[in-house]
């Protein structure tokens, strides 16, 4: 056997009867009379021919777009992400004038050949039959209705289009440094979502994704040679190649092969092909299906085949910290640039160290639940995309790699302090397009953004954050959550009110600095210094030797952690000062030993009569 494994086709089988597979996820809750919530919904049915000669593929999209909004469309956009490939475009301007650019763009996009760029051009559009006017600005189509949509309605648009796939350089692309042929994502026309803030038409200039939840029906022509993966359920296994090599396939006559895919209630799809694929499956809980597909080249194979039982335990790790997976099929494969997350399936980057591919992949598994079934609105609200996954990922990592560290998001504090004291922060409500700074970017997003729920750890407790999350999920999954929906759903888990802490920590640059001013015999004087408050846990060691733990709520909190220490008097957030009288001679005290709380100067935080 060269290639494949046996148990490759016996799972392939499998994907037929997941033609149906609608059945296994939730609807999409598109409207509830209960809440006022809805949210759209798009039906793709495309057919695509791709030559994988010159890079070019012609399209024919359907899509059916029901408007479930309260409000009459007379317009509709939709990206054109391809397009951002081009010399000129505000991806590769953006990307030569920001102080700090990406070495993964820099000055690439400008340099690039008619037959390097990439493009997506609509050829015809039509809505209902009637042929309907459009221009294209950038990486947005603007669509002028032959017919407004009113509340409630469906409208069906028919398009043909053609694209060139662009050099590698940032997510998608052709042939990359690892030689992947065809990182396929974000390639097709996209319509952009419309919700309760209207709709939503940034130009790609290089950060994430914001889409519409609806059904794929997609069909992709291309030479026969290739073997492909990505977003969905395979409905034609024995007519495609994953046979070839066991010989249980018959090679079909002529230059190509058409994989015929679906994908129901999902955001987004993305495919990958390359001619010399291996295409591995391993069994994941709850009957699903874990496919890998990677080159066959003998310096990776054995990391790619150990990756693939640890990829079943993360599987299993965030279906029992956050919620069940709720499809029946997840791809792991080898292309793009670095790491990134779509509907089903992810790319990453194959020639790495065990631990790295282990890390990598968690992380990008986990934006499954922090992006793709959790859909923020990554534009806006990009730290609750990459900081919950960077958080949940970190603590898997930690438990199950072995590391078992006290504090594992002590990097991510780190990072937030080097960025406050840098004065270049901006607030986590800045768009994602918007930062002066890409490290200041990163920073916010991962680091400041996984401490929101590490520092909630210290706010309500680690089982309320546990609770949180699930409650979180059970109630915003298939939707579009905002970061109030998540501070909710901690309030409604905890009783404790959380506004505050909400608007502080990601609406300001407000900091958090609590100090210790003296200490007089039997009692401790505590002082807040900066703008952000807290509750306070304190470790009071006495002159006698011994040590107590006090904690000492926050008055807006309405409300206490559980918790095992003594619990004092309220501290109001407007006194800077605060007296905490023991029944012993005090030697020493620390504010916050579990170093959950980002201070952002812990000297002052200990102290010695």
């Amino acid at each position: 056997m060269k290639i494949f494994s046996k148990i490759s086709m016996l799972v392939l089988l499998v994907f037929v009867a997941c033609a149906s597979q609608k059945s296994t996820t939730k609807s999409n809750n598109n409207t509830n009379s209960s809440s006022g919530y809805w949210q759209q919904h798009v039906d793709y049915t495309m057919d695509i021919d791709m030559n994988v000669n010159n890079y070019q593929y012609q399209g024919t999209q359907k899509l059916v777009y029901t408007n479930n909004s309260p409000d009459v469309l007379d317009k509709v956009y939709y990206h054109l992400y391809f397009n951002a490939f081009q010399p000129g475009s505000e991806m590769d301007v953006r990307s030569r004038t920001i102080a700090d650019p990406s070495p993964k763009i820099g000055s690439r996009i400008s340099k690039l050949s008619d037959s390097e760029i990439g493009y997506i051009k609509v050829l015809s559009l039509t809505q209902n039959g009637q042929k309907i006017t459009h221009t294209t600005e950038d990486t947005i189509l603007e669509v002028t209705l032959a017919k407004p949509i009113q509340p409630g309605a469906s409208t069906t648009f028919d398009m043909t289009f053609k694209g060139q796939v662009p050099v590698q350089i940032r997510r998608s692309g052709r042939n990359n440094k690892e030689g992947i042929a065809l990182s396929m994502t974000q390639w097709y026309p996209k319509m952009a979502e419309y919700d309760f803030e209207g709709w939503h038409t940034p130009s790609y200039i290089g950060r994430e994704f914001h889409g519409v939840w609806g059904d794929f029906d997609v069909k992709i022509t291309i030479d026969k040679n290739y073997i492909l993966g990505g977003t969905g359920y395979l409905q034609n296994p024995n007519k495609i190649g994953y046979g070839y090599e066991t010989g249980t396939v018959k090679r079909p006559e002529g230059n190509t092969l058409t994989w015929h895919f679906k994908a129901p209630n999902v955001h987004d799809f993305t495919w990958a092909a390359d001619p010399d694929y291996i295409h591995d499956t391993y069994k994941g809980a709850n009957g699903v299906t874990l496919h890998f597909l990677y080159k066959n080249d003998p310096s990776i194979k054995e990391n790619w085949k150990k990756l693939q039982p640890r990829t079943a335990e993360m599987l299993d790790y965030f279906n029992t910290h956050i919620g069940q997976y709720p499809y029946k099929q997840y791809s792991v494969i080898q292309g793009g640039d670095g790491g990134m997350e779509y509907a089903m399936c992810t790319l990453i980057t194959g020639k790495r160290k065990f631990g790295s591919l282990v890390g990598v992949t968690a992380h990008e598994l986990a934006h499954t639940w922090f992006q793709f079934l959790l859909a923020t609105n990554e534009s806006k609200h990009e730290w609750m995309d990459e900081g919950f996954t960077s958080y949940i990922s970190g603590r898997y990592m930690n438990e199950k790699m072995g590391k078992n560290v006290e504090n594992p998001y002590k990097g991510s504090y780190s990072a937030y302090f080097r960025l406050v004291k840098s004065g270049r922060e901006q607030p986590l409500t800045t768009h994602a397009d918007r930062y002066e700074y890409n490290r200041a970017y990163g920073t916010s997003a991962y680091s400041k953004g996984q401490i929101f729920l590490a520092q909630l750890e210290y706010v309500i407790g680690k089982d309320n954050v546990e609770k949180t999350l699930r409650k979180y999920f059970d109630d915003f999954s298939f939707k579009h959550p905002t970061p109030n929906d998540i501070k909710r759903s901690a309030e409604k888990v905890s009783g404790i009110h959380l506004d505050w802490y909400l608007t502080d920590w990601a609406q300001t640059t407000n900091t958090i600095d609590y100090g210790v001013k003296e200490i007089n015999g039997d009692t401790v004087v505590l002082e807040r210094i900066g703008l952000m408050p807290m509750p306070i846990d304190i470790t009071v060691n006495y002159t006698d030797g011994t040590s107590e733990n006090f904690y000492i709520p926050l008055r807006m909190m309405r409300g206490e952690k559980p918790t095992k220490a003594t619990i004092k008097d309220d501290w109001a957030w407007a006194y800077p000062y605060y007296s905490l009288k023991t029944n012993k001679g005090i030697k020493s005290v620390e504010i916050d030993p579990s170093q959950l709380m980002a201070d952002i100067d812990r000297d002052n935080n200990v102290a010695r009569k």
